[in-house]
Formats: structure tokens, sequence, C-alpha cells
């Protein structure tokens, strides 16, 4: 994370060594000035105490230098707030920080989509709520009186719940039944999707509505031609009237169907 140029590199390599017990007294010069080849002294002062805390974490499997990167932002931030007037020595002071980074970079990696941090630390706090309210009432807590106990809006405070859901997801092609069977189905092939006949019986129902509006004949001839699949010729024959009249009233029922349909 500290990128020190060659000029950088060479006046930090002209500092000298400072001993632990000459750090209140840089920690006070920095207090005053902020000056950043101070600060970048405290930081290479005290790279032995992020490397030492880092490695508590390696079985995690990431590797110890990324995890020293990582750890230095604790240490960088926990220079900037520390207070020598507080009377405790820095290194136990910077522990928690640079440990805390540590374990919000292992939570962000965690999860499988990319949720802000915010919302990350607003859904563990909101679990331990719920836990702690459970407990004391007896009953799960409503989302009100969650976000009352961690001091956030209800929106916020649903939506970090449910966000949660994001910490652990499943892959579509995951397969529900061992891997070594070829025919195995993925969860995937589960996921529901519109059944066009449900679209189709909507539809079915708006025409046999409108098919009532029509005359007794028209209806008839309708009924003939389309559902039962007769010809114009078996359904004349059934009427008793021509061909061409069959046509002429099926051609007016469809006219008249149509503009109910397009209506509605």
């Amino acid at each position: 994370m500290i990128s020190d140029t060659p000029q950088e590199k060479a006046n930090l390599g002209s500092l000298p060594e400072t001993p632990e017990r000459d750090a209140e007294t840089l920690f006070r010069r920095f207090s005053a000035t902020r000056d950043d080849r101070l600060r970048r002294q405290l930081v290479h002062m005290h790279h032995n105490l992020v490397r030492y805390l880092a490695s508590k974490f390696v079985s995690r499997g990431e590797p110890l230098e990324d995890l020293v990167q990582v750890g230095t932002i604790g240490l960088i931030n926990a220079i900037d707030r520390f207070d020598t007037e507080r009377g405790i020595k820095f290194s136990t002071y910077a522990t928690p920080t640079i440990v805390g980074e540590i374990r919000r970079y292992f939570r962000d990696k965690a999860w499988s989509l990319k949720v802000p941090r915010r919302l990350q630390e607003l859904n563990l706090a909101a679990s331990k709520a719920q836990e702690a309210l459970s407990v004391k009432f007896g009953r799960p807590p409503t989302i009100r009186e969650v976000a009352e106990r961690i001091g956030a809006t209800e929106e916020e405070t649903l939506e970090a719940i449910e966000l949660g859901n994001a910490y652990d997801t499943v892959s579509l092609d995951s397969q529900m039944s061992s891997d070594s069977d070829p025919s195995a189905t993925t969860l995937g092939e589960f996921i529901g999707a519109e059944d066009p006949t449900l679209k189709n019986l909507q539809e079915y129902g708006d025409l046999n509505s409108a098919i009532e509006h029509l005359d007794p004949r028209e209806r008839m001839i309708i009924v003939y031609r389309f559902f039962s699949d007769m010809s114009q010729a078996d359904v004349a024959n059934r009427l008793n009237i021509s061909q061409m009249h069959v046509s002429r009233l099926q051609n007016q029922a469809l006219r008249t169907l149509k503009k109910i349909l397009s209506s509605e």
C-alpha cells in the first residue's frame, strides 16, 4: 500500500532507527506537524508488529504479504488517530485496529456478491441484534425493533438483512446429485419460468366470453370451424346452408370477435 520513491527511500534510509522508548517523542512530533515523513518512519518502525499480527491469519489461505499490506492500512489509521496523552503503548492501541482491518478483508472476500462494506457491517449488527432481542422478548423481533437497536432506519435494516443472502450464493450449475452421475440435474433446471399456457388460458377465457356475444348461427360456425376442426363444406352440410354463406358468416363473426377483444 506504501510505495516510496527512490528519493523517499533514501531519506528513510538516512533516518536512524528509533528505539521504542523514543516512539512517544516521535508521535508527539507527528501529532504536531502531521509530517508525512514522520508517518512513514512510524510505519516502518512498527512493520514487524503488522507482520506478526498478519501471520496469525495465514492459515486462511491468503499470502502473508497480502495480509501485511492490508494490516498496514490499519497501522496507518492507528498512527493517524493515536493520542499520546492516553498513556498507553502504541502497540497496545494499534493491535485491535490492525487485526480489525485484516478481519474486514476476509469478510469482504467471503461475500459471494459485491456488497458495500457499510451494509456488510450493518448486516452483522442486525444479526447480533436479532439474536439478542429474540432472547430478550422470547420471540423474533420486528424490523422496527432491530432498527432501533442498531440505530438505523427500517429501510436500511431491511436492506442489510436481505443482503445477507449475498454472503453465500450457490451456482445454478450446481448438481443436485452425485458429481459422478453424468445425468445429474442442476439447480438451474429447478428454477421456474412463466408458463405460456397460462397466458393462453387467459386469452381462451376472453375469447370464450366474446363468442357468447355472437348470434347463435355465427357462434356455431366458429365452434365447428375452430374448435371441432370441421371444413366449411362440413359446416355447410351441418347447417344446411351454402358453403359461400358459411364463409360470409365466418368472416363476419371473426370481425365481431376482433372488435370485442380489442376493446377489452
